[in-house]
C-alpha cells in the first residue's frame, strides 16, 4: 500500500472525529493556540490551517460562541461550545460510541447476536 494512499485515508478518518474532539474540548473556553495545545497534550495534533477554518465553520453553524478579549496585552478570540453545540456534541458522542462498538465487533469477529447483547444498533 502506498504511503500517500494511507495518509489520504488517515486524513479522511481524522476529519470525522476532529469536530467531536473540538466540541468536547471547548466545554471550557479556549483561544485557538491554547485549544491546539490542549488537544495535542491529549494526543491529537491539529495543524493551524485545519483548526482555524474548523472553528470558523463551527461558529457559523451555531455550534460555538466566541468573543475577542485582551489577554497578556494581546487581543485573542476565545471560543466555547454553544447550547446547540452541547446538544450536537452529545448526539455525536452517542453515534461515535455506537460506531466504535460496531467496529470492535467487526474487527473481533462478533455476530449479530453480540450486537443485541451489547446494545449496539
Amino acid at each position: 500500500m502506498s504511503d500517500e494512499l494511507l495518509e489520504n485515508l488517515r486524513l479522511e478518518l481524522r476529519r470525522g472525529y476532529l469536530v467531536l474532539a473540538v466540541l468536547t474540548q471547548l466545554r471550557t473556553e479556549h483561544y485557538g493556540y491554547a485549544l491546539r495545545k490542549a488537544l495535542a497534550e491529549r494526543g491529537l495534533e491539529i495543524d493551524e490551517n485545519t483548526l482555524y477554518p474548523l472553528l470558523r465553520r463551527l461558529e457559523s453553524q451555531g455550534l460555538l460562541d466566541s468573543e475577542w478579549r485582551e489577554e497578556d496585552k494581546r487581543n485573542k478570540r476565545f471560543y466555547r461550545v454553544s447550547a446547540a453545540g452541547q446538544t450536537i456534541r452529545a448526539q455525536l458522542l452517542d453515534e461515535w460510541e455506537g460506531i466504535n462498538a460496531s467496529l470492535r465487533l467487526i474487527t473481533q469477529g462478533g455476530s449479530e447476536a453480540d450486537r443485541h447483547l451489547t446494545g449496539v444498533k
